[in-house]
Formats: C-alpha cells, structure tokens, sequence
C-alpha cells in the first residue's frame, strides 16, 4: 500500500451575528452560514484544490458552513461529497446560541484558563463529552480511509474536529484544542497502512500568499 494523504480543512468565515439553527443527534446546534469574508476564502480555496491531486473521497460536515466551504469547487468540478454529521463541530449544549461576553458574565474563570491554556468544553452545561466528540470524530474519518485504501481523502469540517484526529495521533490527553487552525487552511496527516503521521498543519497560503497559486 503506497502512501497517502488525509486533508482536514477548516471552513471559511462564518457569519457569527447568524441565529440560524440546525437538528443534530447532541441537539440543536448554532449553525451559521459563511460571511463574505468566508465565501471569498471558500473561491479561493476551491482554485488551490482543483490544482491538487484528486481526492479518492471528499467528506464534509453537515452544518451549513462547511458545506458553503466545498460548494465552489463542488461547482467547478461536479465532485461528489459525502455528508457526515459525525464531522460536526463539538457540541456545545447552552453554549450553541450565546455571544462569548455572556460566557465570561457565567464563568469569570473562562480568562484565566484561556491564559494558561487550560480546556473549557467540560464548563459548558449540557455540552457533548470531549471523549464522546473524539471518539465519533476518529470513527468517521478512518471509516473513510478505510471505504478508499488508495487514494487521499479530503474532510471539510471544523477547528475542533481537526484538534480531535491530530490530539488523537500526538497521544494528547485532556486537552481538546492545542491549536487554532485559520478558517480554509488545510491540515494534512500522512497515512501509510495503519501508520498515522502529521505532515503539515495550519496552511492557508492560498489566502495569504494567493500568487503562489496563479490561475
């Protein structure tokens, strides 16, 4: 089995003044659209990936903002995607619909923990255990891997998704999100058999260095 690739990749911008909801299995859960911003990183990001190697499999999250995420190059290509609600952002319980001025009123510790890097999932009443939320993250993503043995897989999703797979593959424990991944980089594990090694992370130079990926 010859070497390969898994590409996580943020969604664009989402539109954070957006009440929009939508019906999950953990409940009902914030779901806004991209922004302007977010559908312009969502065109760009389509021209670098139609320049990319075809993928053996796209997978995408079923909220609304990555789906806008694919949708251009869906368009410009015809690709077929697969839509997983397994690959949804963590589930966030009463946090889904409040603005982050209302969280620090309900747990002034939030600053604190934020400064030394501490996690902040397991304050949220009613959200999704971070096991819970890895475990169904992890188990989407290596059915896919496992559905296409000899091809990359693509997977649009979110920052916490992509902090799920790579914490899983760097032994990090108790910890859901080491890292913030910009909106549309493109996050990248090589998969050698059942060998998982992380390769690249946070890359979205086709946003902040469009001439390197001249049409």
């Amino acid at each position: 089995m010859t070497e390969r690739r898994l590409y996580l990749i943020r969604h664009g911008k989402a539109d954070r003044r957006s009440t929009a909801e939508a019906a999950t299995p953990r409940g009902v859960a914030a779901d806004p659209p991209l922004d302007e911003t977010g559908r312009e990183q969502a065109r760009i990001l389509a021209k670098r990936l139609a320049k990319m190697p075809a993928p053996a499999a796209i997978l995408c999250s079923t909220l609304t903002r990555a789906r806008e995420t694919i949708a251009p190059f869906v368009e410009a290509t015809g690709a077929d995607v697969t839509y997983r609600d397994d690959l949804a952002e963590w589930f966030g319980g009463d946090w889904e619909f409040k603005e982050f001025e209302e969280l620090l009123v309900e747990h002034p510790e939030i600053p604190r923990r934020i400064l030394l890097q501490d996690p902040l999932f397991h304050l949220a009443p009613g959200g999704e255990p971070f096991d819970a939320f890895q475990a169904r993250v992890i188990d989407a993503i290596e059915e896919a891997l496992a559905a296409n043995p000899d091809g990359d897989v693509w997977v649009v999703c979110h920052g916490g998704v992509i902090n799920a797979y790579v914490g899983s593959i760097l032994g990090l424990e108790g910890q859901e999100m080491f890292f913030l991944p910009p909106n549309t980089s493109i996050n990248t594990v090589k998969v050698d058999g059942e060998r998982r090694a992380l390769w690249f992370l946070a890359d979205d130079t086709h946003v902040t260095e469009p001439s390197l990926f001249p049409d």
